[in-house]
């Protein structure tokens, strides 16, 4: 079982009176293996609706111990990049994939 975090469409949050929307879980990668260019589709699409994203990203443990921080992020952050020109309706939130259920904890580097 999960919280089953994002599912809800676009048109759906709007209908109901949202305002914001997440988009870019870890659970919608992983488990449901959205990749960067089905989550930017997803931003833009809530954008274009009027919606604010917080958009997540984040490396997994894998990712970290292999000091792909920083090329993972960048690889989120461009794929919404291509598809949104403006960016002031999202929220960016680093989600370290790795410090989730896995005891470690993510601190200040």
């Amino acid at each position: 079982m999960g919280a089953f975090t994002g599912e809800m469409n676009a048109a759906q949050a709007v209908d109901l009176g949202l305002k914001y929307t997440l988009v870019g879980h870890s659970e919608r990668r992983t488990l449901y293996n959205e990749d960067d260019t089905q989550v930017a589709k997803k931003v833009k699409s809530a954008l274009d609706r009027g919606l604010t994203v917080i958009l997540c990203i984040g490396e997994t443990l894998e990712e970290r111990n292999a000091n792909k921080t920083d090329e993972v992020n960048a690889r989120q952050l461009a794929a919404v990049r291509q598809l949104v020109p403006s960016w002031n309706k999202i929220i960016v939130a680093y989600e370290p994939v790795w410090a989730i259920g896995t005891g470690k904890t993510a601190t200040a580097v």
